[in-house]
């Protein structure tokens, strides 16, 4: 069984979560709520929430983590092209911009719309309330792509200290939501951070780098990544 939280109640310690025998690897808690604090003191010892509408708040802390050494990100010969076409008309026409921050919410709700390989959303009214609070407070954060002035692409995320804990991108336009997390990650890397947290395991983020790493180790470098002093102007830099 795990723990029902109410709005006083403490997340247990991370060893607790279900393992793959009991059918739910990582699964932590239930209940809660989603407000910033609470949010806060989830991702500050490596726990996130996740559920489904109609669901209870799920609280995970899955063991292998999957990360994202900011170092090996892998960036195709084809999203090289478009990275290079991007930079060239931010300097030049324009009509591509790369921006931080200045569209969180809407990110957001594009995150939660319609996927062709997906039927439902985990990002539910709550969870935006709950991020764009977050973001207020200066811990969440977008990396934006536009296109003539429409926003096209786009991935958030929140970051404490020097750890940045990756949460969904999307696109409208082609390779968008790589380009935002290239620009993301381009910024994280020269800013001192090391590694982005995708919690879930999926082959598309093998692909741009990412590997799982034991709960343990992952919880040993956020320890000291949270404690860092923290980032304070998100701009995008250059990438040519």
């Amino acid at each position: 069984m795990i723990p029902w939280l109410d709005a006083r109640t403490p997340f247990p310690d991370v060893s607790c979560s279900l393992t793959e025998a009991d059918g739910a690897s990582g699964l932590l808690a239930a209940g809660g709520d989603l407000s910033p604090r609470r949010l806060l003191e989830a991702y500050r010892h490596g726990i996130f929430p996740w559920f489904s509408e109609g669901q209870p708040i799920l609280w995970w802390s899955t063991d292998p983590r999957m990360v994202l050494s900011t170092e090996r990100f892998v960036v195709s010969h084809s999203l090289k092209k478009t990275l290079k076409k991007v930079d060239r008309s931010m300097q030049t026409d324009r009509r591509w911009e790369v921006r931080f921050d200045t569209a969180f919410e809407k990110v957001m709700r594009a995150c939660a719309g319609p996927r062709k390989d997906s039927t439902g959303t985990w990002i539910s009214p709550d969870i935006i309330r709950g991020y764009t609070g977050l973001h207020r407070q200066g811990y969440a954060h977008s990396s934006e792509v536009w296109l003539d002035g429409e926003l096209v692409g786009g991935a958030y995320g929140v970051c404490i200290g020097k750890m940045f804990y990756g949460e969904s991108m999307f696109a409208r336009a082609s390779d968008a939501s790589k380009v935002a997390l290239a620009y993301l990650v381009n910024f994280l890397r020269a800013n001192g951070v090391a590694l982005i947290d995708c919690q879930q395991e999926t082959s598309h983020l093998a692909s741009l780098g990412a590997s799982p790493i034991p709960r343990a180790e992952f919880i040993a470098h956020l320890r000291h990544a949270i404690n860092q002093e923290p980032i304070e102007k998100w701009q995008p830099i250059a990438l040519f």
